[in-house]
């Protein structure tokens, strides 16, 4: 990427990784071999992220819908996800990477909890870029859980229903405290949000590949990257004359 590339690059990135099954059957695999070979990628991408510029990397891992599936996958997922903090945490705090997850993580087995909570902590104080893994995450669940806190504030007059705007109900997502995802990438040629974020998706570019998620790297990112320089971001205003 050229300078100028580089310094448009998107604040925040949101990406749905999606094509680890559809990936492992083209090769007559399990599933969680495609899940497996989706873990190299996240490694690829943070690191291709992080070198690029992004500041805040939101990666949709295991979504609240994903409990659905066969025990024996989910079982495997969580199994993978232990392994993966284990082993990846310390690499991130020591290139300044903070990491947070935002979802229902009471719904996650405890070692996973307590693993999160300790690299939450661990990394807490790094000031590089934001690692924000969407584990057992639900957008509406999230909207609706931001709805009962209001509503119990303002029940004991903590805040008056006037005073309940945009800015109020945004500081009662898990999300608060981080911009809102300038480009969302979803991998396997899928063209939907799948309950992902979608108060903060409001004015969010979109940019879809056909690339299976265990295929995507860091050329890849490159590419979105090039797609989201050429959107011209009006935020509902009109184009100037000159464009």
């Amino acid at each position: 990427m050229s300078d100028t590339q580089l310094s448009n690059c998107p604040t925040h990135v949101a990406i749905i990784m999606d094509g680890n099954g559809r990936w492992a059957k083209k090769r007559g695999l399990p599933r969680v071999a495609g899940h497996k070979k989706g873990a190299e990628s996240v490694r690829k991408v943070i690191k291709a992220s992080a070198e690029l510029g992004v500041k805040f990397l939101t990666l949709y891992s295991f979504s609240s819908e994903n409990w659905k599936r066969p025990e024996d996958e989910v079982s495997a997922l969580m199994g993978l996800l232990g392994r993966y903090l284990k082993s990846e945490i310390v690499e991130l705090h020591s290139n300044n990477i903070r990491f947070r997850v935002i979802g229902d993580r009471e719904r996650l087995p405890e070692n996973i909890q307590r693993l999160i909570s300790d690299s939450e902590r661990m990394t807490e104080q790094n000031s590089g870029m934001t690692l924000i893994l969407a584990l057992s995450y639900g957008a509406r669940a999230e909207i609706a859980e931001a709805a009962k806190k209001i509503a119990k504030s303002a029940k004991l007059g903590l805040i008056q229903p006037d005073a309940i705007d945009e800015d109020v109900f945004a500081a009662h997502l898990s999300t608060a405290g981080i911009p809102d995802p300038d480009l969302v990438i979803r991998s396997s040629g899928e063209k939907r949000i799948s309950n992902f974020l979608l108060w903060q998706l409001a004015y969010s570019e979109f940019y879809f590949t056909d690339t299976l998620w265990p295929n995507f790297d860091k050329k890849d990112l490159i590419e979105a990257f090039q797609e989201f320089n050429k959107r011209d971001r009006r935020y509902g205003a009109i184009a100037s004359e000159s464009k």
